[in-house]
């Protein structure tokens, strides 16, 4: 099954899990993001990135813009190791790693944990790839991808055992929307898929077809 067929399965259980209420609220949170415009407000294909230089699972300072001297690069923000559809993604990402690398893309992801979590999320998926840790999202929030939880969500999070302040250290209650980007050599986004339904992710067949054709 592709990726987008895993996480339409991953939300169809989702839905016999959780009570209705509980669904009206996740669902209030994705409508929210709409009604804000976050999408049209984040960098899209044609824009180029900032200077990005974080932290890796190992604690080891990762730079984008070293990596694009020897290849593009294909960068995916997701949420946390907590998150079972960022989970789903980041298996499919390393399975299709190689494919990305034949034909010229070095993958990395990024997600607000900090290192010791994102350690934690490496070793929980097998990832080859580079995991790295946007304390405090200040890069995400350069690309215009972060929200705040709503206090409702926030409870349904906490009743799920889900933890915000540990995984990220801090207290901000802060998420990047799901996006993915193929950054070319020179910068500039090439592709971009930017979703504010966490549900929603670039399949990595999708990614691979750009990258043949780029």
């Amino acid at each position: 099954m592709s990726l987008t067929d895993d996480l339409k399965a991953r939300a169809a259980q989702s839905v016999a899990k959780y009570s209705e209420t509980t669904h009206q609220i996740m669902n209030k949170g994705i409508q929210s993001l709409r009604d804000a415009k976050l999408v049209s407000k984040a960098l899209k294909t044609g824009d180029k990135i900032p200077e990005i230089t974080l932290p890796n699972a190992a604690n080891k300072n990762i730079s984008i813009q070293e990596l694009l001297l020897d290849s593009k690069v294909v960068l995916s923000f997701y949420r946390g190791g907590w998150c079972p559809y960022c989970n789903i993604e980041l298996k499919a990402l390393q399975e299709a790693q190689l494919e990305f690398e034949k034909y010229g893309a070095t993958l990395v992801a990024i997600s607000p944990e900090t290192p010791d979590n994102s350690l934690t999320t490496s070793e929980k998926n097998n990832l080859s790839f580079e995991v790295l840790s946007d304390i405090d999202n200040k890069i995400g929030k350069v690309f215009n991808l972060v929200f705040t939880l709503p206090e409702d969500l926030i409870k349904v999070y906490d009743g799920f055992g889900i933890d915000l302040e540990t995984s990220n250290g801090n207290a901000n209650q802060q998420l990047p929307i799901s996006a993915t980007y193929i950054i070319n050599q020179d910068g500039t986004i090439l592709y971009d898929f930017i979703q504010e339904d966490y549900k929603k992710r670039a399949d990595p067949e999708e990614i691979t077809n750009i990258l043949k054709n780029n």
